[in-house]
């Protein structure tokens, strides 16, 4: 797959006194891209407009423009435009001056106009132009300007999630379908640096493609997918974007997850698609999970997961999508009529007295009261969340689906798990789509496959109330069962001959006892772990993923179960209601970053140049002008695509290109210097191509 947006070119660490100078006529310190490396924060030293624009300084760029004549309509040495590196940073102040400058000046010359009323046509024309002309040499900025890979500011402004500067740049006509020589949108780029809230907001807001496939036949869920950023897919996924779009080398996205081993991205592709999908070959002649199976060194993962969803064979997979409802209830039947027969009502027995007669028909009002239980738990609502019902394919470009969910408050705050691709919803935080039931479950506990069910909210508390019944009736009829076969009056005494007459005279009841036994210990440590969670208020999914459930634990990292109120009142909530509210006990006040969405309704800081992108789990950027951490400098923004592609599957998939393809490491809490450029994260320098194997 041919390489992102941009490649960044590595330099050696410079020292603090070593300076790096950026200006519009060539740069010194290995290609500078027009930014000053981490270590060089003199303020004397930004001379140039790109610099100034990078670092968002407002007040020298009016200086440069306005007094000393310097140009925004010009390229940097590079190739690129001050506006692309406002974009960049999120510059907003800057780029909004640089946009506006234009404008500016068309003001001051209808003003103009009330002087020069009484100049013929031709001269006014002629003037104007000469005005307009002279100022877009010296000062205008263009939104629509490109770069030598046709990249606008735009595009720039999707690599850190520039949101902010994204809509001032729209808001000024810049073209939101607008692609590089590669057929890359503002889309591509967004998915290409995990940028899902970008995605979410350009999509929303301005209506741009989330499935249009850039020059090479890749949308942008084969980018996401190829990069390993699960959000992506899940939001792309929501926006009903095509799993099965074969690219020129007839992969899918799911190809390219196998081929990378990007083992949560080929989980979510899976689940969100069907078998089909898993059948689809490439070029060569493989699918997904060959693809992956060559790579088992590496992705075993991955293809262990594959494999398995292809089995349909699987034993996993057989018993969760068998319905065995209808087996458990013969059993409890056949342990019914027997226990009545066999020690209840038995001619070799003696007759009950009153008193144990009534506990001996106790257990049978227990396994009958049991039986009402399991229909109600079987046939019930576990708590399904209405899906959709939108159809998406019917709906115009102005209506799409994620409009429905636009202020939606789960999205703005970045929690993108909590989309389901298959459902279209946006579930809340404790529910999970069940893959049997093909639904979106409310408290998803588990699919119980003995009761041919999902275990949610709404049927909870008929599940357990059902085996509390069934242990109590199995406990009380083997009491009665071994009460009965021990006071047997005909019953020799000693141990041996007393066994041989137990199993001739009484088999019924023995097998009954030795079925009872098995049952009860299985069925009474169940009703244990439910009991246990219930005064928790925590659900078997939540246990089995512990590890990966983000609101399962505190800021310090530790396991927190934020719906627990205590044993009392949990276990009270859920005896009167039947299931407990989702509502969390507050934790001590923990700093989290914003993601640039929380943003969207606030007026946007116009100051010189101090609006910083947080640093998040979806790869936002803090920019740090200050930084002195920073132990090497990135120049360089050269463009550089490799598209030469060995599809060879003998030695995997093997990509000429000039960037590494590995998944961009996650910000640290370090300071990060500013301006890195297009490329954030990719370690190789242009110049420096090589073929990459993933294999």
């Amino acid at each position: 797959m041919s390489s992102e947006i941009e490649v960044v070119e590595d330099v050696q660490p410079l020292k603090q006194s070593d300076g790096v100078v950026a200006n519009g006529n060539g740069y010194y310190g290995g290609g500078n891209n027009g930014v000053v490396g981490g270590f060089v924060d003199d303020e004397s030293l930004r001379n140039d407009v790109y610099t100034v624009a990078a670092y968002g300084d407002l007040e020298k760029l009016q200086r440069l423009v306005e007094y000393e004549g310097r140009s925004l309509s010009e390229p940097d040495g590079l190739g690129y435009y001050a506006l692309q590196w406002a974009a960049l940073n999120n510059r907003t102040a800057a780029a909004q001056y640089i946009i506006e400058s234009l404008e500016l000046i068309v003001f001051i010359i209808q003003l103009g106009l009330f002087g020069i009323w009484f100049m013929d046509s031709l001269s006014l024309k002629r003037l104007l132009d000469q005005a307009f002309n002279g100022f877009t040499e010296m000062h205008g900025g263009d939104i629509h300007a490109a770069d030598h890979n046709g990249q606008t500011a735009l595009h720039w402004s999707a690599v850190r999630g520039a949101i902010q500067v994204a809509d001032i740049l729209l808001q000024e006509g810049a073209r939101v379908h607008a692609a590089d020589i590669y057929g890359y949108q503002v889309t591509h780029v967004a998915t290409q640096y995990g940028q899902t809230a970008f995605l979410y907001h350009i999509v929303s807001k301005w209506n741009a493609d989330p499935d249009i496939p850039d020059y090479s036949g890749s949308s942008p869920l084969h980018w996401a997918a190829y990069k390993g950023f699960a959000d992506c897919i899940r939001l792309l996924l929501f926006l009903d974007a095509d799993r099965g779009r074969q690219d020129k080398e007839g992969c899918t996205p799911l190809h390219w997850a196998a081929i990378k081993g990007n083992l949560e991205a080929c989980t979510v592709l899976v689940q969100a698609g069907k078998k089909e999908d898993l059948m689809i070959t490439d070029n060569s002649g493989l699918t997904p999970a060959q693809l992956a199976s060559e790579k088992n060194h590496r992705q075993g993962n991955a293809r262990r997961l594959l494999e398995k969803r292809c089995d349909g064979n699987s034993r996993l997979g057989r018993l969760s999508k068998l319905s065995l409802a209808p087996v458990l209830l013969f059993i409890i039947l056949v342990m019914l009529v027997t226990y009545t027969q066999s020690v209840i009502t038995a001619s070799n027995l003696p007759k009950l007295t009153a008193g144990f007669g009534l506990l001996a028909w106790m257990g049978v009002f227990l396994a009958s009261a049991g039986l009402v239980m399991f229909y109600r738990c079987s046939s019930k609502d576990p708590g399904y969340i209405k899906m959709n019902a939108l159809d998406p394919q019917n709906m115009k470009d102005s209506e799409r689906l994620l409009k429905i969910e636009i202020n939606n408050p789960i999205l703005l705050a970045g929690n993108w798990s909590q989309l389901c691709a298959t459902c279209k919803i946006v579930r809340p935080l404790r529910a999970k789509h069940c893959s049997t039931c093909d639904r979106c479950v409310e408290q998803f506990d588990h699919h119980c496959p003995w009761v041919s069910n999902c275990i949610g909210k709404r049927n909870k508390w008929d599940f357990f109330l059902f085996l509390v019944l069934e242990v109590s009736a199995m406990l009380s009829t083997g009491a009665v069962a071994i009460t009965r076969i021990v006071t047997d009056p005909l019953a020799p005494s000693p141990f041996f001959p007393w066994i041989n007459h137990a199993f001739t005279h009484h088999i019924g009841a023995i097998t009954f006892l030795i079925v009872d036994f098995f049952l009860f210990f299985g069925v009474a440590a169940l009703t244990v772990v439910q009991a246990s969670q219930i005064a928790r208020n925590i659900t078997t999914n939540e246990m089995a993923n512990v590890m990966r459930y983000s609101y399962l634990r505190s800021a310090t990292g530790r396991f927190r179960n934020p719906y627990d109120h205590g044993c009392r009142k949990n276990c009270s909530d859920f005896l009167i209601n039947g299931y407990n509210e989702d509502v969390q006990i507050s934790e001590e006040p923990a700093h989290f970053e914003g993601i640039g969405m929380v943003q969207m309704g606030r007026d946007l800081n116009l100051e010189n140049g101090d609006l910083e992108t947080a640093a998040n789990r979806n790869g936002h950027i803090a920019i740090n002008v200050n930084s002195s951490d920073a132990n090497a400098h990135h120049h360089g923004h050269g463009h550089s695509h490799g598209h030469s592609h060995s599809h060879g599957h003998s030695r995997g998939h093997v990509h000429s290109s000039q960037c590494n393809h590995s998944k961009p490491s996650k910000p640290k809490n370090e300071s990060v210097p500013l301006g890195l450029g297009i490329g954030l994260g990719l370690g190789h320098g242009r110049g420096n191509g090589r073929s990459v194997a993933t294999s």
